[in-house]
């Protein structure tokens, strides 16, 4: 299966866990890597180039940063750009059908942040229905989410451990 990582992290340069994934995977796997924000620093996406990536691909995994309880800005623009009507969903919208789609994420926060009595106050799968609603619109089968919590308290153990752990489930 042929998978492609897309990486939506608007400062990976500082970021501990996004950059350690995504130089892990380059180091230790032959999945495509693809970081949003170094391919496009306008912002300005090449809509043909990305649906013609996805189309060589089986499995598309997204890999960010949970940012503002959502997508950073990039990948959101992403999704408005390239998920278009014809192509993704509608009429003849069928190009993702039947193609995996998986969510790789970190967040700053630790886990017992994300549950009704944490402080955010809700958990991160009610959070990330919207990628759920996205997935079913475009025919995609959403897998099971790879989730990091704790970003500014994570050893860097820890964070190898997790990048061993997200490339063999990519990779399987």
């Amino acid at each position: 299966m042929s998978t492609l990582v897309i990486v939506a992290h608007p400062n990976l340069e500082q970021s501990k866990i996004n950059k350690y994934w995504q130089e892990y995977l380059k180091a230790n796997t032959d999945v495509t890597v693809h970081n949003l924000y170094e391919t496009y620093p306008s912002e300005v996406i090449d809509v043909e180039r990305e649906q013609k990536l996805v189309e060589q691909h089986d499995r598309i995994v997204l890999q960010y940063p949970f940012y503002w309880y959502s997508t950073p800005p990039l990948l959101k623009k992403w999704f408005d750009s390239v998920l278009t009507y014809g192509w993704a969903y509608g009429e003849n919208g069928n190009k993702l059908h039947g193609k995996e789609l998986q969510i790789a994420l970190s967040t700053g926060g630790p886990k017992e942040a994300y549950t009704p009595t944490g402080y955010n106050k809700f958990s991160l799968e009610e959070l990330l229905r919207p990628i759920e609603a996205t997935s079913n619109l475009i025919g995609t089968k959403l897998q099971p989410y790879f989730i990091l919590s704790g970003a500014m308290t994570i050893t860097d153990e820890e964070i190898h451990a997790s990048a061993i752990q997200y490339a063999k489930l990519i990779t399987t």
